[in-house]
């Protein structure tokens, strides 16, 4: 059955259009969005579909083809921050965040089906703000900016649902262009689509889903950010993108507290990280990108922590298989790694890694690749 299809049986007519918003993968630049800083994610060609029509009585209706349960209803001006409601708390905190923006909504029938995994790490929860924030500007000629509109998504999931994400998995959802990625500046929004012809170099990039669940309401996410920002505070900067990588070791010498240094040191040196990437794509040296995400991936394992044993184990066989770089990708504790790979060696490097995780005792990983895919669509 077609979203469009499942939508009419549910509510009775055809919806008013359908809208797509795609996941995303982080090449490199992590922890860095919510510091003001630097990050180049490329959208995934898995998506968020939702046929969605407007109502004008104040209803909101939402149903997804991936969740147990009916439909659910709720009113709009009964809406409440932090009140629960699971999956449904998403598309109804872009509609409480569009209101609380000022803008005119009457209500609307919504029916969602992913195919973005969920918990990998992967943005399946921006995908779904934002692909319900691009369908209600369209039905409500509200005249949002992609920017704009990742904006409030982003306002849902950190006031809303209550996780203090940063703006890099909205932006790149609402932004991203197909065969490129998306070099950000989180602090003003800025951004330019960089050519990424993996194909042409005969390259690929892997996403390997380790299926270790990640969920960044668990305050191991909140507690980094904090350190972040009292690390910014105490070098009297007003956030830790504010610190030059030549200064770092002047400035981790300011430091007191190891928790703090190490989070800034990550943060400063990944930072740097995402420009010396921009600077090798640019120069089309796709390849000796690779280095750089191992070197990401031990900073996020050894300063910052976030990582774990399925995480390491994919980056570290890969490697040993012939990969020319790995790293762990997103918010850490699970979900996903990329592999940066000579398209011959992708399926090889592949069974590595499935075979390494059969030996640990391990579930087995989902591998495939990532092709840099277009952002948020009327279909």
């Amino acid at each position: 059955m077609s979203v469009p299809t499942d939508f009419e049986a549910l509510y009775g007519a055809a919806p008013d259009g359908v809208w797509a918003a795609p996941g995303r993968v982080n090449l490199i630049g992590e922890y860095t969005d919510f510091n003001d800083g630097f990050v180049l994610p490329l959208a995934l060609p898995h998506t968020t579909v939702a046929a969605v029509s407007r109502r004008d009585d104040g209803v909101l209706r939402l149903h997804s083809a991936d969740a147990d349960g009916g439909i659910v209803q709720l009113a709009l001006d009964a809406l409440e921050p932090l009140s629960g409601g699971g999956w449904a708390a998403y598309p109804a905190g872009v509609a409480w965040a569009l209101r609380e923006a000022g803008h005119t909504i009457g209500g609307a029938d919504v029916h969602l089906a992913s195919t973005v995994p969920a918990g990998a790490g992967l943005s399946s929860s921006a995908a779904l703000e934002v692909v319900t924030a691009l369908a209600l500007n369209d039905l409500f000629g509200l005249g949002l900016t992609r920017p704009e509109l990742a904006r409030i998504a982003q306002r849902a999931e950190n006031a809303f649902v209550g996780v203090p994400c940063g703006i890099m998995d909205q932006m790149a959802s609402a932004c991203a262009e197909e065969g490129h990625a998306l070099h950000l500046d989180t602090r003003d929004l800025s951004y330019r689509q960089v050519p990424f012809g993996l194909a042409a170099e005969g390259l690929e990039l892997l996403v390997v889903d380790t299926r270790v669940k990640h969920a960044l309401g668990d305050g191991a996410y909140a507690e980094r950010r904090a350190g972040c920002e009292a690390g910014a505070r105490a070098l009297g900067v007003r956030a830790l993108r504010d610190v030059d990588a030549a200064h770092l070791p002047a400035a981790l010498a300011r430091l007191t507290d190891g928790t703090t240094l190490r989070y800034v040191r990550h943060v400063v040196s990944d930072n740097d990280r995402v420009a010396r990437t921009i600077a090798l794509l640019d120069a089309g040296a796709t390849r000796e990108v690779g280095p750089l995400l191992t070197e990401g991936h031990a900073s996020l394992r050894d300063d910052l922590r976030v990582s774990c044993a399925e995480l390491d184990l994919v980056v570290e066989t890969a490697n040993a298989a012939g990969a020319l770089g790995a790293r762990m990708t997103g918010g850490g504790f699970g979900g996903s790694a990329v592999v940066l790979v000579d398209a011959d060696r992708a399926a090889p490097v592949a069974a590595a890694v499935r075979s390494a995780f059969a030996d640990a005792g391990y579930a087995e990983p989902g591998v495939f690749p990532a092709v840099p895919s277009a952002g948020a669509r009327r279909l």
